[in-house]
């Protein structure tokens, strides 16, 4: 599953500034939520190659 709206809605109101949500710390915000839901994912299903 991947960051819900609801997260990103989320990020983009603790980071954003006057540049909404195209601003350089709301995107580094969004862009490592994936990375650890990612790595989280990969730790459980170990043999999942597709990702």
């Amino acid at each position: 599953m991947s960051t819900t709206t609801e997260r990103k809605k989320e990020l983009i109101e603790k980071f954003g500034q006057e540049g909404g949500p195209g601003a350089a710390p709301v995107q580094i915000a969004i862009l490592t939520e994936r990375i650890r839901h990612l790595t989280e994912h990969l730790k459980d299903q170990q043999k999942d190659f597709a990702t």
